[in-house]
């Protein structure tokens, strides 16, 4: 197989209504978001949510930017 596509990640604190933390989105990927308590923890939740969107994708056969 080929090289891994990398993919950026955009992080965004969360405020203390909404939990506080960091959220993580992937604008290439629509809808793959994550977050965590730290802005490494997001982004390392991130990662997973990316591997999860890509293998949904392939397994509806998807297009995957």
């Amino acid at each position: 197989m080929g090289e891994k596509p990398e993919y950026a990640i955009k992080l965004a604190p969360l405020s203390e209504q909404d939990g506080g933390g960091f959220l993580a989105t992937v604008p290439d990927l629509p809808g793959c978001m994550s977050d965590g308590e730290t802005e490494a923890e997001a982004i390392e939740n991130a990662q997973d949510a990316i591997q999860c969107w890509l293998e949904a994708a392939r397994e509806h056969k998807k297009v995957i930017p």
